[in-house]
Order: structure tokens, then C-alpha cells, then sequence
């Protein structure tokens, strides 16, 4: 029998929200057995994890693909537990209808320049040649909505459940990024992953794998249970909106990446590359 002392912490970062809790509820709640390994929660919103990160401060931890792109040092990619944009993914909204070729100049509120959101949002400046006149704040991602209703900024580009929701607020969208980048390039747009800290060693991070994947497949197959421990960090949504917000981010993308998914990966990093947002050539590593 394995003793407390014996056991091998495992802190996982991810955020607060009903997709990462859905995923990661048998984990969270004692639903699989973990062997020697403890696993121990510690919930914050992306950017925060993105920087951390950058220390190598946790064992797991959620990142943005963007994010990922200054990690390769210190984590490898889990293969499970993705947050794919098929055909939908971050949106730029405003209070007034706006065009695409209106924001140039235009101060926008994002979630964090480690974000996908803003990698993508620069991708799309890219593509009007008016990379130069994006004008942005940071702001906690659940300020954006607000911020943008109280005209504080005249867009915002949201992730995570506002997707749902600003219509119901009486704001428009200006654009889907996901969709925009599905035009674009024929891929998903990878948003986000999770990431396991190579230092650990090829047999904890394959069993670390095992382990979030198998939470993943307890959760779909458990899905209401799953559904009511996630329900606690849906903000402004009731159980059907949840569920599909966790439709959208917990699927067969979220079990592994697959070849397409991998393609889109790095498809999205050498677009970053090319660009010259992100400084330096990426090749993703996954475990396998």
C-alpha cells in the first residue's frame, strides 16, 4: 500500500470554468484511481497559468497554444485535453455594428497577449496590413463584457462562456476568429492545451497522460455527474447553455489531437512565426 509520503504531487493549473471542471471532475473528486501520483487543483484564469508557466511552476497546467510556443524548454503537449475552435473559437464584439475593417485603430479590451485570442486577433490584423494599428488594453477576461456594455472600450475579444452570452447583452459581433481562421487555412483553431513538465520523466508524464485522458472519458460517459460539478463555474449560464458550452470544448478533439489536430498546431505557430509575433520557429513535441 502506498503511504501518503510516498505519493508523487501533481498540481494541475487550469481555469474556472465548466469545460476544464467537466474535464478534469473524476481527477478533481476521487472518480479513477491515481496509483502513486496526487493529483492537487489549483484554478486560475489562463493568462495567469500562461505565466506561470513560464516558470515551470506546475507539474500540468492548461496553457494557450500561443503560450506553448515559449515553452518548449520545460513541457511537452499532453495529447488529450484540448480546447479546439471547429469553426467557432474567440470573437471580437462591440455595442455598435461594426465591420472587420473598422477595427484598425479602434481600442480593443483582450484577455492576455499569451492568449490564442490575441495571437489570432494579430493574425487577422496581419491579414488587413494594419498590424501597427491595433490598439489594445489587457484586461481580466471577465471585465471585457462589462467594460465594452459600460463603453468603456468600443470592442472586446472574448473567450471562454461570453461567447454564449453577448448576444443576450445586447452586443454584436464583429467577428469569429474561428470561423475566420477556418476560412483561411481549412483547419480548427487550436486554443488551448494541456501541458506536462518534462523534468518529470517519460514514465510519469505517459501515466499523467493515461490518467487525464481516462478523467476525460469518465466525464463523457458520466456526463450529467460531470455536467453538476461543472455547473458551479458557469457563470451567467444555466445547465442546457453549460452543456453546450462544454459540447464546444469537451469532444472527441479534447480525447487527442489527431493528425489534424497536430497539423493545426502547428500550422497556427508557424503562421505566428511568419508573421514575426512569435520570434522564433516552433515545432511542437507531444508525448506519446
Amino acid at each position: 500500500m502506498t503511504t501518503q509520503s510516498e505519493l508523487q504531487l501533481i498540481r494541475v493549473g487550469h481555469s474556472p470554468d465548466p469545460d476544464d471542471a467537466f474535464m478534469f471532475h473524476a481527477l478533481a473528486n476521487d472518480k479513477i484511481s491515481t496509483g502513486n501520483l496526487k493529483f492537487v487543483h489549483e484554478l486560475q484564469d489562463i493568462e495567469t497559468l500562461n505565466r506561470r508557466a513560464m516558470n515551470g511552476e506546475l507539474e500540468v497546467s492548461a496553457v494557450s497554444i500561443h503560450a506553448y510556443s515559449y515553452l518548449l524548454d520545460k513541457y511537452a503537449l499532453l495529447p488529450t485535453g484540448s480546447s479546439m475552435g471547429d469553426k467557432y473559437g474567440p470573437m471580437v464584439i462591440s455595442r455598435r455594428r461594426m465591420s472587420t475593417r473598422e477595427l484598425p485603430g479602434v481600442k480593443i479590451a483582450v484577455p492576455g497577449t499569451l492568449t490564442t485570442a490575441f495571437l489570432a486577433l494579430q493574425l487577422l490584423f496581419e491579414n488587413l496590413h494594419a498590424r501597427n494599428r491595433l490598439v489594445y488594453d489587457v484586461i481580466p477576461f471577465d471585465q471585457i463584457i462589462p467594460s465594452v456594455l459600460a463603453g468603456k472600450y468600443a470592442a472586446g475579444l472574448i473567450i471562454h462562456e461570453g461567447q454564449l452570452t453577448f448576444r443576450n447583452q445586447g452586443l454584436s459581433l464583429v467577428t469569429d476568429l474561428g470561423v475566420w481562421w477556418q476560412d483561411k487555412t481549412g483547419l480548427p483553431l487550436p486554443l488551448g492545451g494541456n501541458v506536462v513538465r518534462k523534468d518529470l520523466g517519460t514514465v510519469i508524464m505517459k501515466e499523467v497522460s493515461r490518467l487525464i485522458k481516462k478523467s476525460i472519458e469518465y466525464g463523457l460517459a458520466h456526463r450529467e455527474e460531470a455536467l453538476a460539478h461543472a455547473l458551479q463555474y458557469a457563470r451567467d449560464m444555466d445547465a442546457t447553455l453549460a452543456d453546450k458550452f462544454i459540447g464546444m470544448y469537451v469532444n472527441h478533439w479534447t480525447l487527442d489531437y489527431g493528425d489534424h489536430g497536430r497539423a493545426a498546431v502547428r500550422r497556427l505557430l508557424d503562421e505566428g512565426h511568419k508573421a514575426g509575433i512569435i520570434p522564433h520557429a516552433t515545432e511542437p513535441e507531444f508525448v506519446d
